[in-house]
């Protein structure tokens, strides 16, 4: 009998026992051994489940790295023993978000499994925690290639949970030297700043627009003086980013939003005319991960240091209330040991 954590209701998830899985000639079963706790993850909970039956429940977890322990007979490129971590955009379940399976479990059903699409084989000495870093890593790698990010470019990132502590990593990695980080938690700033960001502060306690102009000096847009930032990341969700960006903006600056918005926000596209910033989104990771899991050999020491909190499988529902705290990072759920 294994176990499995299930949203059953707002802010109600428990471990439940569940049957193994019965997988078919298209599919692959993983032995999960390591899975991030994802900020999805928390929302799903306090909103009681994503595309949940009245009395049914949403099984969670999507951030995970595991062993291959069956292969159905129709998989091509699966063996037994397979270190793999799991693409769930690619899943047609889509793993951990709405769908019959979720990653928090100790054997994982991966229908319609393809090698190189929804599994990927990760290096033989690459531990399992810091292969499941790669999904996070390759939402963080998306916002970053979105934003045109490159060596030189002066940047600002909002919101060092997870994702903006991935993005520091990717900007620092392809050059961009000059990166200034944004939160309210300390304990978030002070690894913002070990990752290699220039300034990291809160902006509730400083005046945002003045720090950037003295960080990275002024432009004008005709008669405006505004800031000499090339991109802004918003990985916090705080309802005024927008409106305090296009106002400080300068020409043909860009502007990723990572965050998931559930209100709507006003947009001044007056203060937006004269300046021809580009505003955009982005999503999950429609082509990074084989990026990420090729570079996480030369990064893993740095991205293992985004990982603040671990715990066993049968500690996960104190695991998560760490998760909620500011103070945390990526927290990791390892399977070494088996629920008591």
């Amino acid at each position: 009998m294994g176990h499995v954590l299930n949203i059953h209701g707002v802010d109600d998830f428990r471990l439940d026992p569940i049957d193994p899985p019965k997988p078919g000639a298209k599919d692959v079963v993983v032995k999960v051994k390591a899975c991030g706790i994802c900020g999805s993850d928390l929302t799903y909970i306090k909103v009681g489940g994503i595309h949940r039956k009245p009395g049914g429940t949403t099984p969670i977890g999507h951030e995970a790295a595991g062993e291959v322990t069956f292969v159905g007979s129709e998989v091509k490129g699966a063996t037994v023993g397979q270190r793999v971590i799991i693409n769930p955009m690619m899943t047609p379940s889509y793993i951990g978000s709405g769908g019959p399976e979720g990653a928090f479990t100790e054997e994982l059903l991966v229908r319609d499994a393809r090698v190189g699409d929804s599994l990927l084989p990760i290096p033989e000495d690459l531990p399992y925690e810091v292969a499941a870093l790669t999904e996070p890593l390759a939402v963080a790698l998306h916002g970053v290639n979105r934003a045109q990010a490159k060596a030189g470019d002066k940047v600002v990132v909002f919101g060092c949970g997870p994702i903006g502590l991935g993005m520091i990593v990717w900007l620092i990695d392809r050059g961009v030297t000059d990166v200034v980080a944004l939160d309210l938690a300390p304990e978030r700033l002070a690894r913002a700043k070990a990752l290699g960001a220039r300034a990291a502060f809160d902006p509730t306690r400083e005046d945002v627009r003045a720090r950037l102009l003295e960080l990275h000096g002024s432009a004008r847009v005709f008669s405006r003086e505004v800031v000499g930032t090339d991109v802004y990341i918003d990985a916090a969700g705080a309802p005024n980013i927008l409106s305090d960006v296009v106002k400080m903006a300068k020409f043909q600056s860009r502007m990723v939003v990572t965050a998931a918005y559930s209100k709507p926000v006003p947009l001044d596209l007056g203060a937006m005319l004269t300046t021809e910033m580009t505003i955009t989104t982005a999503v999950g990771y429609p082509t990074e991960m084989p990026d990420v899991i090729a570079a996480l050999p030369r990064l893993r020491d740095k991205v293992s240091s985004l990982i603040s909190h671990r715990f066993a499988f049968d500690q996960i529902i104190d695991a998560f209330g760490v998760a909620a705290t500011p103070a945390s990072a990526k927290v990791m759920i390892n399977f070494d040991e088996a629920v008591k």
